[in-house]
């Protein structure tokens, strides 16, 4: 049986853009947060994890933005409005999008009949460098 209720969200994603080559930014994570402290965590964790290795000017307004401007972020996502944080290293900006969603629910496919082309689907092959561009983190 289909449920009909929606559940409210947020859906995270990190961007990568090299400054120098003009290219569009790349997507390099996403994740699905039920509730805003979730994904206030999500955020909060890579930048802690990332935080040694950048230069020390972006560390510090790393720190900053991660302590001083946490209140407000936390007001923003429980009005579920759309936060954004940015941080350069080495010709590399680095964002991160908060963006309040619903969730729909999905069908189960027990006992349905499946057309024919979901069988021809192939999951793409794990790349060398991890789970490729759409790889979930998990905090």
């Amino acid at each position: 049986m289909l449920s009909t209720t929606t559940d409210p969200g947020f859906w995270c994603e990190c961007w990568t853009r090299h400054l120098d080559d003009g290219q569009p930014p790349t997507l390099f994570g996403s994740y699905d947060a039920r509730t805003e402290v979730e994904a206030n965590n999500w955020v909060s964790t890579i930048l802690r994890s990332i935080s040694p290795a950048l230069d020390t000017d972006t560390s510090e307004k790393a720190w900053e933005r991660l302590y001083d401007h946490r209140v407000n972020t936390r007001r923003a996502l429980l009005r579920r409005v759309p936060w954004t944080v940015s941080v350069t290293h080495a010709r590399t900006l680095i964002t991160w999008t908060v963006s309040p969603v619903t969730f729909l629910p999905l069908a189960h496919r027990h006992g349905a009949e499946l057309p024919p082309c979901a069988y021809d689907f192939k999951p793409q092959a794990a790349t060398a460098a991890g789970d490729g561009p759409h790889a979930r983190w998990r905090p």
